[in-house]
């Protein structure tokens, strides 16, 4: 029998796979099949999720994995912040080790186990990297432009301004007073379709300052659509929130980030030049199901015989998140 495990990063929900525990491992197109049918809340497995993350073996010798994200709709993804934490876990357990890299798309990345959010409620600060602001890398197309901070776009929203940054997944941020889910949507939804500034989408987040390195931040994903939490688009959100606003930015602390699905805390280590910035994300890394399928269903992604247990982990989360509420 083969394992699944299903895990959540601030209510990103995922699902993990070890391919290096399968005797022969999934071919691309079957890992994105397998995405779509498991992710889909309409199959009914655990009420689906935002993305499967793949684990491997990493081909660098001082990183104990290479983790691959396969979005909702059988996409593929540089990064996942929410995500990394997880996988994060799941090799320090399995390798009984607390400080290590893990390979992504772009680059290998320094993670490391961090104090407990809450009882059973286990954390891991990741590294954010890449940064680049560059138009080609995101990549974007508005006015000629070789950059967009804090930019009024008009052809967007007309009284908001827009800063596009990748890190490495691409995002596009908005400081607002409140955060208006329906101008969110129909932002994001017209970027993540055929359009003129995007040519292969972006993340869309809208930031709410509360106080000072105090945030709230709700994203419509590439690939996913409106998603409790993405990890990246804190991170990436914590960025130009540092940059654009001193009189709110302590540098000498965390930064704390609400979301829909619950908190994190980034840190932000600002640099001269603005790409050699410094970023960590420190959350929750709760595994609340394992799911037991024959390695031949899991080939041909048929869901119809297996078997689900739960770790319980998710009623310490939701603890934590009411004393976070409650706070």
């Amino acid at each position: 029998m083969a394992q699944l495990l299903k895990v959540h990063g601030s209510e990103n929900q995922f699902f993990i796979l070890d391919q290096t525990d399968l005797k022969n491992q999934l071919s691309d197109d079957e890992l994105k099949q397998l995405a779509i049918k498991l992710c889909n809340p309409k199959n009914e497995i655990l009420n689906g999720a935002d993305g499967l993350l793949v684990v491997n073996n990493s081909n660098f010798d001082d990183c104990l994995g290479q983790m691959r994200v396969i979005n909702a709709d059988g996409s593929e993804a540089k990064m996942c912040g929410n995500g990394l934490r997880t996988v994060s876990r799941y090799l320090s357990e399995k390798f009984n080790q607390n400080s290590f890299k893990v390979e992504t798309f772009e680059t290998n990345l320094d993670v490391k186990k961090s104090e407990d959010l809450y009882n059973n409620v286990p954390a891991f600060s990741v590294q954010i990297s890449p940064i680049s602001f560059a138009k080609d890398d995101l990549p974007f197309e508005y006015q000629d432009k070789l950059e967009m901070i804090n930019e009024k776009v008009p052809e967007f929203i007309s009284k908001q301004t827009f800063t596009a940054v990748a890190v490495p997944n691409p995002h596009l941020i908005s400081f607002v007073d409140e955060v208006d889910e329906d101008d969110l949507g129909e932002v994001g939804r017209a970027l993540n379709a055929p359009n003129a500034y995007f040519p292969e989408g972006v993340n869309v987040s809208f930031c709410e300052i509360l106080d000072t390195n105090k945030l709230f931040v709700q994203t419509y994903e590439r690939g996913v659509g409106f998603t409790n939490a993405c990890g990246t688009g804190m991170s990436a959100t914590s960025l130009v929130f540092a940059l654009l606003n001193d009189d709110y930015f302590d540098p000498d602390n965390d930064i704390t980030v609400y979301n829909p699905g619950g908190m994190v805390k980034t840190n932000i280590q600002l640099s001269a030049h603005k790409e050699d910035s410094k970023i960590r994300l420190i959350g929750n890394a709760t595994f609340t199901n394992q799911i037991d399928i024959s390695e031949t269903d899991l080939h041909s992604a048929v869901l119809d015989n297996i078997e689900i247990s739960e770790t319980g982990e998710e009623n310490s989360y939701q603890e934590f998140v009411n004393s976070v509420n409650e706070a």
